[in-house]
């Protein structure tokens, strides 16, 4: 079996709107086609042995071992692999169970899809999965142990931390969207203007001078010494008579640690001993040469979490440590604790298991023991210096016992901080009564503090100390979105996004958009090539001027990545033709109406999908939609939009002479298609289309129809507004036009305004696609035989796994389909055909130059037309 490709999805997609994150793996079964697996001997059995929890797969069997009798019936490997996958993930503590295996025209490859939590688990997961199965064909050992502890530790450097985890969980709960914008724990939560960030528990409210001063924690001594609040005897120190000065001072037991420190690096408590002392400062001036040496507070160790200023929740921490029972040796102990199924790899459960590092030894070296000694009975010994969960503490909930003296000391320290998201470290016998009468003192005052220990305490009840940073975040009545236009289909997707963009821009909007040519923000151009793929969409998504998005979504994108937003508000399907019929597995029309689906299947159920009422495909879309539907039409008697608006629906239509907007049985004129620069007097149909799609978009979304009205009357077919998209240069003798046109579908468009245009020859300039069927290059030939006189083959620069002639040749064969007589003339280069079509145009000729270079070609008819007209070149 042999892996061909592998895609990571992580938006709404083809295989599911719902389901974000997938692998897709194309995958060849090369002889295994012929084998299913009741004919290979022992499979079963060694699978059943492998994997015994596959057994809770219910598969299409709907119940406990439905695919296990799948296997014993007989099943394609492909289908394995895909349970394999899912199973072999959740025991490394990352349970999902979505996935799907479907053949493609290709006998033997498959699809095989299944759902992820870490993307680069998932592709660990998939060619795993293919070696495991290969290895119960063929008999021999595969080591499973291995395979999970890899993927335990993909998954704990891949995932977020729990802190970061539950924040977005919660604004996931509220439908707010995020999006990740580095490996590690910084976080966008909502889109463009109305973001915010956050970077583990510190939030873009957060004051920086703020956690400058938590950072200090000499800093943060003197202000709450100074605000009377409880805190330690101490000073700085900076080498060891410094050190000797404080212990004469404070006298033992000391605590050590850096200035400048966080999560307990540096840190040594509970020092009785000069030796001690000295390895403590040592220790603390790894991290900072400047180290606080003050009086160690007698107690237990306790975190108060305030957030936005209120008090959330409280916990006693306890660091790892094990009792002994006069038996077991310590390291037997560990291996004891260990066993609680609450305890696992990093972050995957409640508790983490307990590791020996340097700090264990260094404990288990002062008090003179090693992994072997035995504990006297009830003896506990704690194994780390601090209550870190994350290595292996535990922590209890205390936050209803909390005395509400210290409730407002907290609460007071936050403020005095300046912190809006603070953890407060104290020492006490207990929080139950006020810090002042029970010799309790505040230890630290710490930006970014942990949540874990909060949100799943190892005793007590669990808070949702997410909760009030979203609240913090995104008060009752604010939004975290922006309004999204989604627009796909074959053609016309760009013309339609550059005309919605425009419309909004006209209201005052900072809009971005996305298109085949580049990423905008305001018209200005950000990003250049083809950009209409989830990474171009984040892009505008991600930038904090924005206050609208009109996103090009494009198939190719969908395909390989899925949609780089979750929801829209208005999604535009122009239409749905064949092109690039076989690419990706989308092999039929069906399939590729799918594709252009996605974005509508996307949309807010009170948002709207437009429509083409004039294309089936386009049309029949409505029946998979959970949203509200408009269609537009370029016939005002088409049955669909009569039937849809006396049922008191919304569309457009184009009718004597204008793009009228229908309100059930009212109509609503917006303006006649001559005052329309883009629809080229009305000669332009599919322009007038894509006026009729933008319209209606924009009409669903409240824009007053004289604002509409005023932007089409502005939009003016340019290469600077519309590259590309019929760019028109008058010389003297003749006229050239630029198009974008690369398949049937949009030759037949620009094929019907060519036709309209009064010209003495009419000149094509085109290519054949290298990765489309025969039928679809000799079809192009067809089409551009019935518009064109005269027609000159070029070549695109990435032929895409076809030789040149091979494609020239289908060219000329349906060409010669419609006029084995047509004049056709074979450029390789697009420059030099370009060249030879305007040295030998004849007066008052047309030349049509269809591009996928189009820069280069607006570029190089510029500066023709600039010679001819007198300018400097």
């Amino acid at each position: 079996m042999k892996i061909l490709d592998i895609n990571v999805i992580n938006g709404p997609n083809y295989w599911s709107v719902n389901r974000h994150k997938l692998i897709i793996m194309l995958l060849d079964l090369e002889e295994m086609e012929q084998q299913p697996t009741d004919t290979i001997p022992g499979f079963f059995d060694r699978l059943s042995a492998f994997m015994p929890h596959l057994y809770d797969h219910r598969c299409s069997e709907g119940k406990p071992g439905g695919f296990f009798q799948r296997v014993k019936d007989g099943t394609w490997m492909g289908h394995v692999i895909e349970h394999i996958a899912l199973e072999l993930q959740t025991l490394a503590g990352m349970d999902t169970g979505y996935g799907r295996t479907r053949e493609t025209n290709d006998p033997g490859i498959y699809n095989v899809v299944f759902s992820y939590l870490e993307s680069k688990a998932g592709i660990y997961t998939a060619n795993a999965s293919v070696e495991i199965a290969q290895s119960l064909i063929d008999g021999k050992p595969y080591d499973l142990e291995t395979a999970i502890q890899d993927l335990r530790e993909i998954r704990e450097n891949e995932r977020m931390g729990p802190s970061t985890g539950s924040i977005v969980e919660e604004a996931m709960k509220r439908n707010i969207p995020f999006i990740r914008l580095n490996p590690h724990s910084l976080v966008q939560l909502g889109y463009g203007i109305n973001q915010c960030r956050i970077q583990a528990t510190i939030a873009s409210t957060t004051s920086s001078i703020a956690v400058e001063i938590a950072c200090n924690k000499e800093e943060t001594k003197n202000l709450l010494e100074a605000a009377q609040i409880p805190v330690p005897r101490g000073c700085i120190i900076h080498d060891k008579l410094g050190l000797k000065n404080a212990i004469n001072r404070f006298g033992y037991p000391i605590v050590t640690k850096p200035v400048n420190g966080n999560h307990g690096k540096g840190v040594n408590t509970n020092i009785q001993t000069w030796e001690d002392a000295v390895a403590g400062l040592s220790a603390a001036m790894e991290y900072d040469s400047s180290v606080i040496c003050e009086k160690f507070i007698t107690g237990l160790d306790f975190r108060v979490l305030v957030i936005n200023y209120k008090f959330v929740a409280a916990a006693l921490r306890t660091p790892a440590a094990v009792t002994g029972d006069g038996v077991l040796t310590i390291q037997q102990l560990i291996n004891l604790v260990n066993s609680d199924p609450r305890r696992g790899y990093g972050h995957e459960k409640v508790l983490t298991a307990i590791s020996v590092d340097s700090f264990t030894l260094e404990i288990l070296s002062k008090k003179e023991y090693t992994l072997d000694t035995v504990l006297n009975d009830k003896e506990e010994l704690w194994l780390k210096p601090t209550a870190n969960l994350s290595t292996g503490g535990t922590a209890t909930d205390v936050t209803d016992y909390v005395h509400p003296n210290n409730v407002f000391m907290c609460e007071r320290i936050a403020r005095i901080i300046g912190l809006n998201i603070c953890g407060i470290d104290i020492q006490a016998t207990d929080l139950t009564t006020p810090l002042n009468e029970n010799s309790g003192a505040v230890l630290e005052v710490n930006a970014a503090p942990g949540f874990r220990m909060h949100l799943a305490p190892t005793e007590g009840l669990p808070r949702n100390v997410a909760e009030p940073v979203i609240d913090m975040l995104y008060p009752p009545g604010s939004s975290a979105r922006i309004p999204i236009i989604a627009i796909s289909g074959t053609n016309g997707k760009t013309t339609t996004t550059r005309l919605i963009a425009h419309i909004i821009k006209q209201l005052g909007y900072k809009v971005g958009f996305t298109t085949t040519d580049g990423v905008y923000i305001q018209n200005q151009m950000m990003m250049k090539g083809d950009c209409t793929g989830p990474v171009s969409a984040k892009f505008v998504l991600r930038d904090p001027s924005v206050n609208y998005a009109v996103l090009e979504c494009a198939r190719g994108g969908i395909l390989r990545a899925g949609l780089g937003f979750s929801n829209c508000d208005v999604a535009v399907v122009t239409n749905v033709a064949e092109d690039h019929m076989g690419l990706g597995g989308i092999d039929t029309i069906d399939k590729l109406a799918r594709v252009k689906a996605v974005a509508a299947r996307t949309v807010f159920p009170n948002g709207y999908a437009i429509l083409n009422a004039d294309d089936n495909y386009a049309y029949d879309i409505h029946k998979d939609l959970h949203c509200k539907v408009a269609y537009f039409s370029l016939n005002e008697h088409n049955e669909r939009i009569k039937k849809h608006c006396a049922n008191g629906g919304i569309a457009s239509i184009y009718e004597n002479g204008y793009v009228t907007i229908l309100k059930g049985t009212w109509k609503i004129r917006v303006e006649k298609v001559v005052n329309v620069p883009l629809t080229f007097s009305g000669m332009a149909e599919f322009n007038i289309a894509n006026v009729l799609a933008a319209i209606l978009a924009t009409y669903v979304q409240d824009f007053k129809i004289e604002d509409i009205r005023q932007a089409l009357q502005t939009f003016v077919p340019s290469p600077a507004l519309t590259p590309g998209r019929m760019n028109m240069f008058h010389f003297r003798n003749f006229s050239v036009m630029i198009d974008y046109a690369h398949n049937t579908h949009g030759f037949l468009a620009i094929g019907k305004f060519v036709k309209m245009v009064e010209a003495s020859v009419k000149v094509g300039i085109i290519a054949g696609v290298g990765d489309r069927r025969d039928e679809d290059i000799i079809s192009l030939g067809e089409a551009a035989a019935n518009i064109f006189d005269e027609i000159i083959i070029r070549q695109d620069k990435n032929l895409r796994g076809r030789d040149e002639q091979e494609i020239i040749d289908l060219l000329i064969l349906g060409i010669y389909k419609v006029d084995n007589h047509k004049k056709i003339v074979v450029i390789m280069k697009e420059s030099e055909a370009v060249d030879y079509a305007i040295e030998h145009a004849v007066k008052d000729s047309f030349i049509v130059i269809t591009s996928d270079a189009i820069s280069d070609v607006l570029d190089q008819v510029k500066q023709y037309k600039a010679i001819e007209d007198g300018l400097k070149v």
